[in-house]
């Protein structure tokens, strides 16, 4: 008998045509031959990874830490800018990590969302920081903590977006059609809710163009965030072996996809972005599409390409009441990583930490992460 989708209706015979035509969501063992297909499937990754141009655009010490401004140029659209922090009064060289901003349907700003700069954060960022981050600027408090942190913005967001005009008409009247039903709240600027709404609806476009490039969102993404990590491991009060990468969401989604491609990570913190690609089917499909890389579910499933460099250290946090993740997924998940690991005979560099709540990383679980952070890479 088969099984109903509601997302499918009618069409719900299509997922076991599906798996007739060839296995979905085998299993790939870590190593390279499994890291080699990611970035095969990535489609973004066959030229030098150096960021060009580099200026220092700006430098401040508030609270603790001394930060700069930089930006860099990719090798197409604007040019990227990013926060570099670090403890304030601290000599030589520290620990390294790229802090990922989520994507949070909210791509008027990128690093802003997770790092204060030398202005005071605009109102709606405060808000949001205080549903998503326990109401603080976690990359700071991670500078203080030791860190030399880079804070980039990425393909779409902040300094990296579309400017609204260049998106289709198409794009722009429905867009205005949703804003006149349903007013954004008074406490969002008009131009940040519009300019939202519009990337929404714009992140579609933009991955048939990927597709039409030989690549896809997420291998964009990935590239990019590949040359902030040699930006990071350039820099002389770094050391170079002990970098790691964090991220919420999108952030933890583009923390998986940087860990699998580049060899100089050297611990992982994944949170609120991990779950078998099985329970996403008729229950959670409004990820990005950063989350499905083309052709990627033909070879494997996401926790294989989350463990593909094991035994490299991994932590992911899960929240057992995520509205975006079943818990059955979030568990399957979590009993893939650690099989993966144990195969590598290193179960012990991969760690769950399961909470009670909703999608978020507040402040109890940013210190359970930065306690893990500073254990891995003191050494």
């Amino acid at each position: 008998m088969t099984q109903h989708y509601q997302h499918l209706g009618i069409f719900s015979d299509w997922v076991q045509a599906a798996r007739e035509q060839q296995p979905l969501y085998p299993s790939a063992r870590p190593g390279r031959a499994t890291q080699e297909r990611v970035r095969e499937i990535l489609g973004f990754c066959n030229k030098p990874e150096t960021p060009r141009d580099v200026r220092v655009e700006k430098q401040w010490e508030c609270d603790g830490v001394l930060g700069e401004q930089v930006s860099w140029f990719v090798g197409f659209g604007p040019r990227t800018q990013a926060y570099v922090l670090k403890p304030a009064g601290v000599s030589g060289r520290l620990p390294g990590l790229i802090a990922l901003h989520d994507h949070g349907a909210f791509k008027f700003y990128g690093k802003e969302k997770i790092a204060d700069g030398p202005d005071d954060p605009p109102v709606m960022i405060v808000e949001f920081r205080k549903k998503s981050y326990g109401g603080r600027a976690f990359a700071n408090a991670l500078a203080r903590s030791g860190f030399v942190v880079v804070i980039p913005d990425v393909f779409l967001w902040g300094s990296r977006r579309f400017p609204l005009e260049t998106m289709p008409e198409p794009i722009r009247d429905v867009t205005a059609a949703e804003l006149k039903a349903t007013p954004p709240d008074a406490s969002i600027p008009f131009e940040i809710a519009q300019y939202n709404t519009a990337a929404y609806h714009h992140e579609h476009w933009v991955s048939k163009y990927c597709n039409l490039l030989g690549t896809n969102l997420a291998g964009v993404v990935c590239y990019e965030d590949r040359i902030a990590t040699n930006y990071l491991l350039s820099r002389e009060d770094v050391i170079p072996h002990r970098i790691g990468c964090i991220g919420l969401s999108g952030g933890g989604n583009r923390a998986a996809l940087l860990t699998a491609t580049h060899d100089r990570i050297a611990a992982t913190v994944i949170v609120g972005l991990m779950c078998t690609y099985e329970e996403l089917l008729d229950r959670n499909m409004s990820h990005t599409w950063m989350f499905f890389p083309f052709g990627w579910a033909r070879y494997s499933d996401w926790p294989d390409l989350a463990a593909c460099r094991a035994p490299s250290p991994l932590l992911v946090q899960y929240a057992l009441d995520d509205e975006l993740f079943t818990v059955q997924g979030m568990r399957d998940a979590d009993a893939k990583l650690a099989a993966h690991y144990a195969s590598v005979g290193k179960p012990d560099a991969y760690v769950g930490q399961f909470y009670p709540g909703p999608h978020r990383f507040d402040l109890e679980m940013q210190a359970a992460a930065f306690a893990w952070l500073e254990q891995v890479l003191a050494t």
